[in-house]
Order: C-alpha cells, then structure tokens, then sequence
C-alpha cells in the first residue's frame, strides 16, 4: 500500500458521538473528506442534519441519530442504528462533552454527575456497546477526544478535568483488552480550540491563553481532525494507548510574556 493511500478511509465506517458542533463536527468532516461513511450523534437535530448534509456534498453517506448519552440506557439502540444503516463500525470517536464550572469546594452531587455522566460515563458505555462490533469483526479505531485538563489543574474545572483524565486512562485500558482483536484506541489531547463553547471565554481570559500558548492563538477545529484522519486510518496501526496533544505547544512550555523578557 502506497504511505499515502495507508492515511485514506474508504470503505469504513466511523461514529462521532458529539458531532453536531465544535470539534466533533470538525472530526466528522475530516472523516468523511478521507472517504469514511459518517453515522452522527448528538442532542440537537437541526446541528446533525447541517452536518449530514456537507458529509452528503462530499458523496459519503451520513445517518444523524439524535441521542442523549447521558442516558447510558440509549447507548445499545443508537449504535444499532448505526450498524443496521452501514453493516458496522470501524471507527469510533468519543467527542461529546459538556462544561461546568464549579470548585471542588462549590461542587454539587448534582453538577459533578452531569459532567461525569456526560464525558465520561457515556464514553465508557459507547465503547463497550460499539467494541462488541468491533470485537466480533476484528479490527477498529477507537479514539477519545481528551482535554489538557487531562494534564494539569485548572480553577474551577474539576469534575471536566476529572473526566478527561479518566478518557485518558480509559484509552489504556482499551489498548491493552483490545490489542488481540486487532484494534487500537488513542486519544487527543486539544487545547484551546475555537468552538462554541470556548466562545464564551472572557476577553481576560482568551488575552491570557494566546500569552501562554506558544504559537499565540487558538487552533481550529481541522487541526484536530487531521490527527482524527491519522488515528483512524491505517498508517497508525501500531499506535495504541496513547493520549496526543493538539495543543499550539502549551505543554512544551510558556513563551517569554508580552512585556520585556528579564535576563
């Protein structure tokens, strides 16, 4: 196989739970751009049928299946969806998330459960619902959409950063079940990419990270997709349990600050 036919999806299959917006819809776009068939969830119907309809455009196949994941009990219903409209599932992307802010000290029961039952919970479940698939078939993709709260501490963000973590190590565990049905699970780490939910930054806020992050500006949603297109194709097929930084440097290092450097 040719090293750039190795990076194309044709003929797969991919499900990107959180496709409706942001980082998921960027995902399920660079998928489809690859030659994947695209089975979309979300909440929001009007965001997967905007979606399903560009994946349409690009002459793939799109199934947009409206789906709360936070109710694990509709996880088996929605992955069977997918396998009955495609005849199964090569690749899955675990997206969807959601964002509280809250210190541990102002965390409620209440709070913590919906974050961790959406980012967490829910991918835990996707991959035991859609492994199945996998496993019988033997091969597949799994990959994780983590945070860099996966690796360091942020104020007011525990119960996110908790989850992401847990992604993080979720991905490991699945590479090391998994290895011997031929299926591989990463994650990828962004950092401050421009989505809906980052839009609702402060202006303190955003000033801050462009000084901290050394190529000084948010990422888009492609920069992330591409490493989705690589992870999910061929050409990563001894890449397994490992948690990837799309993050403009951040974790390397702080740049020298906008005022003048001191010696």
């Amino acid at each position: 196989m040719n090293i750039i036919d190795s990076f194309r999806l044709d003929d797969r299959v991919a499900l990107v739970t959180g496709a409706g917006r942001g980082i998921g819809e960027g995902i399920a776009i660079g998928l489809a751009e690859a030659g994947a068939d695209l089975g979309l969830l979300s909440r929001t119907a009007v965001e997967l049928d905007w979606v399903a309809e560009r994946i349409r455009a690009l002459g793939r196949r799109a199934l947009p299946v409206v789906c709360d994941l936070a109710d694990v009990t509709a996880i088996p219903s929605a992955v069977r969806q997918v396998v009955d409209a495609f005849g199964g599932i090569d690749i899955l992307v675990n997206c969807a998330g959601i964002q509280r802010r809250m210190t541990v000290l102002e965390a409620t029961v209440e709070g913590w459960e919906e974050v961790i039952n959406t980012n967490l919970r829910s991918a835990y479940f996707m991959c035991q619902a859609v492994g199945k698939v996998m496993v019988e078939r033997r091969r597949g993709k799994v990959i994780n959409i983590a945070s860099m709260t996966t690796y360091r501490g942020f104020h007011t963000v525990s119960p996110y950063g908790i989850s992401k973590a847990g992604l993080a190590n979720l991905t490991r565990y699945l590479a090391v079940e998994w290895a011997p049905y031929n299926i591989q699970a990463n994650a990828i780490a962004p950092g401050w990419i421009k989505t809906p939910m980052t839009a609702q930054m402060g202006e303190d806020r955003i000033r801050w990270v462009c000084e901290h992050v050394p190529q000084g500006k948010f990422g888009a949603p492609r920069d992330v997709a591409g490493l989705a297109v690589f992870l999910a194709s061929p050409a990563s097929n001894y890449i397994t349990g490992q948690t990837i930084p799309v993050d403009g440097g951040f974790l390397a290092g702080n740049p020298w600050p906008t005022t003048k450097p001191q010696p």
